[in-house]
């Protein structure tokens, strides 16, 4: 009976309903201000571009890649007024576009996964633009065996809205011989933005996302950050959370912080530039891409997550895309990763909205959370990493027995 209800696409589409029903009350009526991104800062830099006529990204620089305006556009279709719900309504539509691509008989079980992962997530999964990725990315990954070059158009029209998909490109053009189509499809589409944006008057201002977070300190939730936060719980001299107004967001405080803030960045792209060489070593072992590709995936995209000095909770929304594709190309192998994501799904719906006040007011229990979820993080990391290094091994065993 189980069996036949989680294979029913009609099954799925009904849950699809209910779960995304219910994010939507709860976005709308819940007591928390997980949906101030949108209600505030999104509708502001629109009724600055379409009553001020000042642009971002255009006109100004832009702390997102310019095609981000474009979704934020789309949601003042109702008025401004009614621009919370038409965000909503637009995040729906384009996860229903994602899941109609997850609901073919074999891929139906990570439909499954991807709407209990949404359900534990909470508001987080719908209130901020990385909700707009997750989905371009979900169709995106789907695509690259069949349709590699529409999986590069997609997946670099979701880099081009914000910059994480990027990495599952990388992972792409590392696992899969058609990594010329996807690399071509992708820089037309590339070149085509950049070019639209100079026309309309951007200048440099096109790229100005790539050095807009340079001058951040450490947001409070990120996983760096998790030394000074419990430095300020036991009191010690220099450590404390506070607001930073200018980049709406609680950061810290304490001996080190500016080093670390100075450091993570390059740290981050050394870790990612490690395991692109781990992947294409099991390339060069002749490991299958449908092995290589998902954990290599989802040790790139966890690495930008767990090495990032901004700790935003939205960024756990982008785990589902590698997830969704290892459950697609190897199945029950990829149970153990599904299960740490929900995990860390649940624990940041703990953290953020609903409790989040307790946090920046250093409350031990919240503190006890955070720890756990960024120590999680690191566990889903290290899955990853062992993943790709087992079908190294036992691709570069086979070829030695064959030899």
């Amino acid at each position: 009976m189980a069996d036949r209800i989680l294979g029913s696409p009609i099954a799925a589409w009904v849950a699809f309903v209910i779960v995304h029903a219910w994010l939507l009350w709860v976005c709308l009526y819940g007591r928390h201000d997980g949906m101030n991104d949108v209600s505030i800062v999104y509708r502001q830099w629109i009724e600055q571009a379409i009553n001020g006529g000042v642009v971002v990204g255009i006109d100004t620089v832009w702390v997102y890649p310019i095609v981000a305006i474009v979704p934020l556009l789309a949601a003042s279709v109702l008025g401004f007024s009614h621009y919370v719900l038409a965000w909503i309504l637009l995040v729906i539509i384009l996860d229903g576009v994602a899941f109609s691509f997850l609901i073919a008989t074999a891929r139906i079980r990570a439909a499954w996964w991807w709407l209990a992962f949404l359900l534990v997530l909470g508001p987080i999964a719908l209130a901020r633009i990385d909700a707009v990725t997750v989905a371009l990315g979900i169709v995106g990954v789907v695509l690259l065996a069949s349709r590699p070059r529409a999986a590069g158009v997609v997946l670099a029209v979701a880099t081009w809205v914000k910059v994480w998909p990027a990495v599952l490109i990388a992972a792409a053009l590392v696992s899969l011989r058609s990594r010329l189509s996807i690399l071509v499809s992708g820089a037309v589409v590339s070149v085509v933005i950049v070019a639209v944006a100079l026309a309309l008057g951007s200048g440099a201002r096109v790229l100005s996302f790539v050095t807009e977070q340079t001058g951040r300190g450490l947001q409070v939730e990120a996983p760096v950050t998790t030394f000074w936060v419990w430095a300020a719980v036991t009191g010690q001299p220099g450590a404390s959370v506070y607001f930073d107004s200018e980049i709406i967001t609680y950061q810290v405080t304490g001996a080190g912080v500016d080093v670390a803030a100075a450091v993570m960045t390059p740290l981050m792209v050394v870790v990612v530039a490690v395991l692109l060489l781990l992947g294409i070593r099991a390339v060069r072992v002749g490991a299958p891409a449908a092995q290589i590709l998902p954990s290599l995936s989802l040790a790139l995209v966890v690495a930008l997550i767990g090495f990032n000095k901004v700790g935003s909770p939205q960024f756990i929304s982008w785990i589902a895309v590698p997830i969704v594709l290892g459950l697609i190309t190897r199945g029950v192998d990829f149970r153990t990763p599904a299960i740490l994501a929900l995990a860390l799904g649940g624990l940041t719906q703990v953290i953020n909205p609903y409790l989040y006040g307790y946090l920046v007011s250093l409350e031990p229990g919240m503190v006890i959370a955070l720890t756990a979820r960024n120590l999680l993080e690191f566990v889903l990391l290290g899955w990853a990493v062992r993943s790709l290094v087992l079908v190294s091994r036992k691709s570069s065993s086979t070829m030695i027995k064959e030899s």
